[in-house]
């Protein structure tokens, strides 16, 4: 049983939408917080990825069952693993300690209470269950983006990658 994202806040709860990204800040963790934050914002590109999350999971029954992880964290969580080339045991250090991270993931809490904490096991059944195509599809809805939102002064260029 997925959800996209919780719908209801709860007390003390950090909107996504709210979080502050220091702009100096060049590591591609923050990079890929900002671009997730723009990602999440854009109706349009947040339907586009979860809609391909959700048709990659067509075989979990989505009545029946506990709840699984929602696919908004699920996607976050995979792109953080990708673009990092980290492994799980990293994702899950990440995931329950790195404050701006958790407040993209939409389970920041501006207290302590109710603090919500993702098992190891839980990030590497969920994440590992995404396929190659299915990231693979996700990644092209993730240039579009780039090169529709991001990039709008150079159009006609090609997005290139970086060799860092």
């Amino acid at each position: 049983m997925r959800k996209r994202f919780e719908q209801q806040y709860v007390i003390g709860q950090l909107q996504i939408q709210d979080t502050i990204i220091n702009p100096k800040r060049k590591s591609a963790l923050d990079e890929l917080c900002a671009a997730l934050k723009e990602i999440y914002c854009n109706e349009g590109y947040n339907e586009q990825v979860l809609s391909i999350l959700e048709n990659s999971l067509s075989d979990v029954d989505l009545k029946n069952g506990r709840p699984g992880m929602e696919l908004w964290v699920l996607f976050v969580l995979s792109q953080v693993r990708m673009c990092l080339n980290t492994s799980y045991e990293n994702l899950h250090n990440l995931a329950n300690n790195h404050h701006t991270l958790r407040q993209i993931l939409g389970i920041e809490r501006e207290s302590s209470f109710g603090r919500i904490e993702f098992e190891y096991q839980q990030i590497y059944d969920n994440v590992s269950k995404l396929s190659d195509d299915t990231l693979r599809a996700i990644n092209d809805v993730i240039v579009e983006f780039g090169h529709c939102k991001v990039f709008k002064k150079k159009r006609n260029s090609p997005l290139a990658l970086q060799n860092r």
